[in-house]
């Protein structure tokens, strides 16, 4: 990024291209498990109606495995608001609003693990709240992942 943009290289745009290297493995492992558990008679059905493969695919195969893909990628997303010392090493740590993509930044995440050691009164709480918002975001992804899985097995 340095080389090619400009810029000391520790930047939000660092950190986003780290983070979607880091969430690959967990959306494509569970969205190729959901596409795995399409029934086979649905490609079968759709191939014997006259369908091309690549029809096939893209209208029966994967909005069978619609809710599956959506939960994967809400569980990656989960995981990148949990992330912390990967985006510490690369977004620079500036406590200013970035103004470009090249601008440096600090996370909620990183925010805490890097204040709560000094903390007291006031401050220490403010990092609490920090970890309890974290937690509720946490949670209403979790639970719309749980939603999207449940839909999908009662598909079956």
């Amino acid at each position: 990024i340095r080389n090619n943009l400009g810029g000391p290289g520790l930047s939000l745009l660092a950190g986003c291209i780290i983070l979607g290297i880091m969430i690959l493995p967990t959306v494509i492992s569970i969205s190729i498990d959901s596409i795995l558990a399409v029934p086979r008679s649905y490609r079968e059905g759709s191939l014997a109606l006259g369908a091309t493969t690549w029809q096939t695919t893209h209208m029966v195969t994967i909005k069978a495995a619609r809710s599956g893909i959506v939960a994967s990628i809400i569980l990656g997303l989960g995981r990148a608001i949990g992330e912390t010392m990967a985006v510490i090493m690369v977004a620079g740590n500036s406590v200013n609003i970035p103004h470009s993509a090249l601008d440096s930044v600090r996370t909620l995440t990183a925010n805490i693990a890097l204040e709560m050691s000094y903390a007291t009164g006031m401050h220490r709480e403010a990092l609490f709240a920090t970890g309890v918002i974290l937690f509720i975001i946490i949670m209403i992804l979790n639970s719309i992942a749980s939603v999207a899985i449940r839909s999908r097995n009662v598909k079956k």
